[in-house]
């Protein structure tokens, strides 16, 4: 197979394609873009906006889950879905929630924090097969990339605190999925990859890591996802909208 993954670096959907083909033992190669100006490229080549689109010998396909179906349909084994109809239906559920819900919540977090601390986007250049931003360059495009990111997601200084206000129940979701079974088990489902990749970037900010990471969340997300772009210090997200700890 011949086959392109077009991505931005250290994007949570990105990340949950690649570890799928990578335990698929998928060959693919890599077109990366900076953020936000994937937008034109994607909106062109795949009709929607967002990364990450892949292209198999030719066919294009655009979002982590129309992505991972076809890589199941052409590589089946190790399965991203059961075969039973009641447990697949049961991590399509889980699956669509970290695509429709958490990765959106995820980026409306994220975007708000750059911008009001925007030298805390550095270490998120890790793994960048681009060539890393200067601290002077970083901050100067800063104020344009995180206003367009975040009218892209509908962030806003009104939905950044009631965002924070919801991470427990967003984590106490996810810890009763694993409780049950859906997720947590082995090989990794596609609802375990989308849901960690974006447990993992929450992670990646120091004043909610330790929030995440004492729970099961938190160790599914470590588990599958140890090395993940960014490590912003804690400090940058004010203490009196931090939630309170489990």
């Amino acid at each position: 197979m011949n086959v392109r993954l077009y991505v931005v670096n250290g994007s949570h959907p990105c990340a949950t394609v690649e570890s799928a083909m990578q335990r698929k033992g998928i060959a693919y190669k890599v077109t990366e873009f900076p953020p936000p100006m994937h937008m034109a490229f994607m909106r062109m080549r795949f009709g929607r906006r967002t990364v990450p689109g892949i292209t198999i010998d030719g066919e294009k396909i655009s979002g982590s889950r129309a992505i991972m179906r076809r890589l199941d349909e052409l590589v089946p084994e190790p399965p991203l879905y059961p075969a039973d109809a009641a447990e697949r239906a049961r991590v399509e559920e889980a699956e669509a929630w970290g695509d429709e819900v958490l990765q959106g919540y995820v980026r409306r977090l994220l975007w708000p924090t750059f911008k009001a601390h925007p030298e805390a986007m550095a270490t998120f250049q890790d793994g960048s097969k681009l060539p890393p931003l200067p601290m002077p360059v970083l901050k100067a495009i800063a104020p344009v990339a995180t206003r367009v990111e975040m009218r892209a997601n509908e962030a806003s200084a009104e939905t950044y605190p009631r965002d924070l206000g919801e991470l427990p129940a967003m984590l106490d979701k996810v810890d009763g999925w694993i409780a049950e079974g859906g997720l947590g088990g082995e090989p990794p489902n596609a609802a375990d990859l989308q849901i960690a990749t974006s447990l993992r970037l929450l992670m990646s900010l120091g004043d909610l890591r330790p929030l995440v990471a004492a729970r099961p969340a938190g160790e599914l997300a470590m588990r599958l996802f140890p090395d993940f772009p960014g490590d912003a210090p804690a400090g940058i997200i004010p203490a009196d909208l931090l939630p309170a700890t489990a």
